[in-house]
């Protein structure tokens, strides 16, 4: 503001990220709802005025209304269930009488939000994305952020959003200093301008770049193409001159590291991230016990395990210093171990299932663990706060679970039931069940390709020997 008062010229007199922007792309999740409905005065807005369909807001902000500058949040490109009033809240009609429930998605994601968030990753990681990202960093960080370049580039704001260009604690009238604080707090603030120069373009591969339509979607760059994978191929397989690893007993886990493939027997697991020491139960004395990899030597014994969980049937460790144990008990048992005081002590005790937990699957990424019980009933529970999250089970005749996967990248979960393989969100939505018509399912997982990759597929072993691939 100059010394007379007056508002200096801007081109947009609203930020293109703020907390009401925010909070009304994610209106039909909370606790954004309620977030929403504070900035709001308590209630929704106008139905014609909130996020309704994608191709609206497209043509909002890219053709009709040169003032909507809004920039899309990351849930646009990782989470599926924003677009979605699972809530069912009372949103409103438009003055065309259209009520207002899910989000409208572009015809090209055939009704299903996942899909519509798949696309739209494989579209941000593309190539033709990476060659023109520069631009958008000199806009919002950059050289064009302030000053004449800021001016040809028609990138100037209202005053207030520019940091330093008010000093609140100077501004005597106790409403006016309220009223921009609040503007401030509720509508965005310009980050700091990190770079005086024009950002240079990224360095891309000579490789072809991917080009990305609907209806015909082409593999990103870096992807194995489907001819040379094994389940599309068979006769690509190749067995190794040598074997991988000589163990005592049938095979209990086999895990891929850049350095070499480990493997060990039933009821051992390995510890991460260096996997080299393992995690060992189902002795007569009911003990549970920590070894080395290398020359299989116990390093330190448990004993006093069956008086605090039964007897263990299966075990995971999502860290070196978390081990998670289940069994007959029904109990979840998280224990902490100490290597360098060489002492094992149980952090919590999960009580949820009713019958005997037959599998356990955990990921590091997420802090979560899945039990698996008897009875077909999977819960999701989160290991760093010793909570219930919430229960996975289908309808119909249940059958005790044999094998669990939690995807890494996604979350998503893996139940295997029988012959039955269910996969469901990391929020509970079951995404598909298929069944494999063969013998019981021993094991599950994920392939790690990326998450936008329409190639993503869960593979399974069953007891007739074979292995099966599925897509989600």
């Amino acid at each position: 503001m100059n010394p007379h008062g007056e508002t200096p010229p801007y081109h947009y007199g609203t930020h293109y990220s703020s907390a009401m922007i925010v909070c009304s792309y994610l209106v039909r999740m909370e606790p954004f709802t309620q977030h929403f409905l504070r900035l709001q005065g308590g209630h929704f807005d106008l139905a014609d005025r909130m996020f309704h369909s994608v191709k609206e807001a497209w043509n909002s902000a890219s053709r009709h209304n040169m003032a909507d500058v809004k920039e899309l949040i990351p849930e646009f490109f990782y989470l599926p269930e924003f677009l979605v009033n699972s809530n069912n809240f009372d949103l409103g009609s438009k003055q065309s009488g259209v009520a207002l429930g899910d989000v409208i998605l572009p015809p090209w994601a055939k009704g299903d939000p996942r899909e519509f968030i798949r696309m739209h990753r494989a579209a941000l990681e593309s190539d033709l994305v990476s060659h023109r990202l520069h631009h958008w960093i000199d806009l919002v960080f950059g050289h064009k952020q302030q000053g004449p370049p800021a001016v040809e580039a028609a990138n100037v704001f209202h005053h207030l959003f520019y940091e330093g260009n008010v000093d609140i604690y100077n501004i005597d009238d106790p409403l006016k200093k309220t009223a921009t604080i609040g503007f401030i707090n509720n509508f965005g603030q310009i980050p700091k301008q990190l770079f005086k120069k024009a950002h240079p373009s990224k360095k891309m591969s000579q490789r072809s770049s991917t080009i990305l339509d609907p209806n015909n979607i082409i593999p990103s760059q870096g992807v194995t193409p489907p001819e040379k994978l094994f389940f599309h191929n068979l006769d690509n397989l190749r067995p190794s001159l040598q074997p991988v690893k000589e163990v005592k007993g049938p095979v209990g886990q086999i895990l891929y590291t850049e350095k070499a493939i480990l493997a060990v027997e039933q009821n051992k697991v390995l510890m991460p991230p260096t996997y080299n020491k393992y995690v060992a139960w189902g002795f007569a004395d009911h003990s549970l016990r920590i070894g080395n990899y290398d020359n299989d030597k116990t390093v330190f014994v448990c004993e006093a395990v069956a008086q605090e969980c039964g007897e263990i049937v299966t075990c995971v460790c999502p860290n070196a210093k978390t081990i998670v144990t289940a069994g007959t008990s029904t109990v979840v048992t998280v224990w902490q171990y100490s290597a360098r005081r060489r002492k094992l002590t149980v952090k919590v005790c999960l009580y949820g299932h009713e019958e005997a937990v037959t599998s356990l699957a955990a990921s590091s990424a997420y802090n979560l663990v899945v039990s698996g019980s008897r009875d077909g009933v999977a819960i999701v529970w989160d290991i760093e706060r010793g909570m219930f999250v919430r229960q996975l089970c289908v309808e119909g005749p249940s059958q005790p679970i044999a094998a669990l996967a939690i995807d890494e990248r996604t979350g998503d979960i893996a139940t295997c039931a029988g012959s039955w393989l269910h996969v469901w969100s990391i929020n509970g939505t079951l995404l598909g069940s298929a069944d494999t018509r063969a013998q019981q399912v021993l094991c599950a997982a994920f392939s790690q390709t990326r998450e936008w990759d329409p190639l993503h597929v869960v593979v399974t072993g069953n007891a007739d020997g074979v292995v099966r691939v599925s897509a989600p």
